[in-house]
């Protein structure tokens, strides 16, 4: 009983060890595998080098004419003549049209009379007054009347002035709402008055820049077709930045001596904030997304290294990096969203 006690004890640890050797073996076959498996990922990167970036705003904006009105008449009456053509340049002071006047007149020509009289009564009672032939409230009543009379004149000949309807200023007339012999009253719009040699730009720019734009700032800017620059010059600022849109309204002036530009367009505004001469910039792709900002990987001795980094203005495809990273330093750029930290990398540089 005891030696076949000793021989089974003797075969299970044989069998024990025997065990225990193949699972060794098959770990460290599967390991050698893995490691195999795991070798350097090939992934394009590229070396970091300083270079010129203008850093500017992108903003939208809005073309309004330097000046302008709605041409009415001041008196209602008749329109008698049309001395303009739709659409034309126009002078300062220049006639537009006339409203019939011959009601005016007449009570011009009547008060006319009615002052004359009143003047000659006021000579008279002062020749009097001054002989002491009346008081000096009967002179002082003549004097009112005559005052009278010259105020009601004066009325009546502003009113004959003000049937000659003038342009305020130079610029294009649109389109006509009347024809000879309408009636018009002083809310009749006849036309539009549009001043567009210059024309006002109005955008506005988030809070954080305000202290980069200053009345006489100059800039370009664009319409919707993309074509032709043209340029403009701030010339006022509101005073406060709005408190629901954190932006503050400007407004510019550009030269429209062409015709090329029409009020109501808008147009995509191009700001130039600064001109950096030794930029880091990095494709956009090469940014992950992390939980307080944004991380970029750095290859040391063949490692990938996940270094946290802070971005500023961007271009269509490029980022510019503040910090955590260096000139020189080389960085992965695609394919490295599933890359672990310190994974061996063999990198195929960009060019």
């Amino acid at each position: 009983m005891k030696i076949r006690t000793i021989v089974f004890g003797l075969l299970a640890l044989g069998l024990v060890a025997l065990i225990v050797y193949r699972v060794s073996k098959n770990n460290e076959a599967t390991a050698s595998k893995g490691n195999k498996a795991r070798g350097p990922l090939q992934i394009s990167g590229m070396v970091v080098q300083p270079e010129l970036f203008a850093d500017g705003l992108s903003l939208s904006g809005s073309l309004e004419a330097n000046e302008m009105v709605d041409i009415r008449s001041e008196v209602a009456g008749v329109i008698k003549e049309i001395y303009f053509k739709e659409g034309s340049r126009v002078s300062a002071g220049q006639i537009l049209f006339k409203v019939d006047d011959i009601e005016l007149k007449a009570q011009l020509s009547k008060a006319e009379t009615a002052k004359n009289l009143a003047a000659e009564n006021e000579r008279r009672a002062k020749l009097l007054l001054e002989k002491q032939g009346i008081s000096q409230e009967e002179y002082d009543m003549a004097s009112a009347d005559y005052e009278s009379a010259s105020a009601e004149a004066e009325l009546i000949a502003a009113q004959l002035y003000k049937t000659s309807v003038r342009a305020p200023f130079s610029g294009t007339i649109g389109l006509r709402n009347i024809s000879k012999g309408t009636y018009i009253t002083p809310s009749t719009t006849v036309a539009r008055l549009v001043n567009t040699d210059q024309l006002k730009l109005t955008f506005a720019i988030p809070g954080k820049y305000v202290s980069q734009i200053k009345v006489d700032s100059e800039f370009t800017f664009t319409t919707s077709d993309g074509g032709k620059e043209f340029k403009a010059k701030v010339y006022a600022v509101e005073p406060e930045v709005d408190v629901d849109t954190r932006t503050l309204k400007m407004r510019a002036v550009a030269d429209n001596s062409e015709g090329l530009l029409y009020p109501g367009l808008f147009v995509n505004v191009k700001f130039p904030l600064e001109v950096v001469p030794d930029a880091l910039l990095v494709p956009s792709e090469a940014l992950i997304p992390i939980q307080n900002g944004k991380k970029i990987f750095v290859v040391k001795n063949g490692k990938a290294h996940a270094v946290e980094v802070e971005t500023g203005a961007r271009t269509k495809s490029d980022v510019r990096v503040l910090t955590g990273i260096q000139k020189g330093d080389t960085i992965l750029t695609y394919g490295i969203m599933a890359l672990e930290d310190g994974a061996a990398v063999n990198v195929v540089l960009d060019h």
